[in-house]
């Protein structure tokens, strides 16, 4: 069975948008500079051409990975995300009672992760443990560094 690639909304449309600039723009971009290193001639010693071909390959390959993961995509209707307990759609506030930070995450599918933006996934190891979990809760992560625990302190609905 495939694996469901679970999408925000927003990380659907990012997607979406992304397809087209390849498909519409950078695919005639790299079509020119092929074009332009093939009437220079002896294509042998051609780094130019070399160079546009390796970009086309990037490009296909990057336009079907992105046509795979929307083919299997699932949307989250974040509207609809119930705030009960923490799930993909929502944002929580969680207090790290080693450091004694509070932190700030949107969880998200493992397709839109990206944690320097503060979008974690659903499948690791923090956000594995924070799902279901209800404010108040208390959730211990093991991490390499040993067991990190965590307070859930808010869920809410990230815009």
């Amino acid at each position: 069975m495939t694996k469901k690639n679970i999408l925000t909304y927003e990380g659907l449309k990012k997607l979406e948008d992304e397809l087209q600039e390849l498909k519409v723009v950078k695919r005639k971009e790299v079509a020119d500079k092929i074009k332009e290193a093939r009437e220079q001639g002896d294509l042998s010693e051609n780094a130019e051409y070399d160079a546009a071909k390796d970009e086309q390959r990037d490009i296909e390959a990057r336009i079907e990975e992105i046509e795979k993961i929307l083919k299997n995509a699932e949307v989250v209707v974040e509207d609809d995300v119930n705030l009960d307990q923490i799930n993909i759609g929502c944002s929580v506030r969680i207090y790290d009672m080693e450091f004694e930070e509070e932190l700030e995450y949107k969880i998200v599918g493992s397709t839109e992760a990206n944690s320097l933006k503060g979008k974690i996934s659903n499948e690791s190891p923090v956000g594995k443990a924070l799902m279901g979990k209800k404010v108040g809760d208390i959730v211990t992560v093991a991490t390499q560094a040993g067991e990190i625990s965590y307070k859930v302190l808010e869920i809410y609905k990230a815009n």
